[in-house]
């Protein structure tokens, strides 16, 4: 990638979990005080500052910024990079965290099936009480009940689905 993706502020960047990274069999790790790391975090701060800025923010030189960018991004430690949404200053649209229960014999097909619904936004693996995380947006609360009881609940294998208003962005 050239350059980084223009969004509206706030952007956030979007990154592999945990400390070490996986692409096909090869593994990418990044120490605590390396120089990926200060990119990382420039990045995290503003995912839409240009190469000059997180340069000067990671105290290094613009092609050593485009370099490990390109490789992070390469080795898919950095996955994507996002607009963050107020979902109070969104007209007409409620948004939910709905945790998903799944039958494990039938994870594949309905995971493809949840990733096949336009409203689910985004979709987690979880090690909580639910399998899925899913964000899903409709235009109100009575659609949103409708994509859980008719889209969501109705995929084979899927089980319960237990959804969590968001109401307002703290941080």
């Amino acid at each position: 990638m050239g350059a980084l993706l223009r969004l509206h502020r706030p952007a956030r960047l979007i990154f592999g979990f945990g400390r070490y990274f996986f692409r096909g069999t090869k593994r990418y790790c990044v120490s605590s005080d390396s120089t990926e790391k200060r990119i990382l975090a420039a990045l995290e701060e503003d995912a839409q500052a240009s190469y000059a800025e997180l340069a000067e923010r990671a105290d290094v030189s613009k092609p050593t910024v485009r370099k490990y960018v390109n490789e992070l991004e390469e080795a898919g430690v950095i996955v994507g990079y996002s607009a963050e949404v107020d979902p109070k200053k969104l007209s007409g649209q409620s948004i939910a965290m709905v945790g998903i229960d799944v039958e494990s014999e039938r994870y594949v097909e309905a995971t493809r099936a949840l990733k096949d619904l336009d409203s689910i936004r985004s979709l987690y693996t979880s090690s909580g009480d639910h399998m899925l995380m899913a964000e899903v947006r409709a235009e109100d609360g009575n659609a949103l009940g409708d994509v859980i009881s008719e889209d969501i609940l109705d995929i084979d294998g899927v089980t319960a689905a237990h959804p969590s208003f968001l109401q307002e962005r703290l941080k």
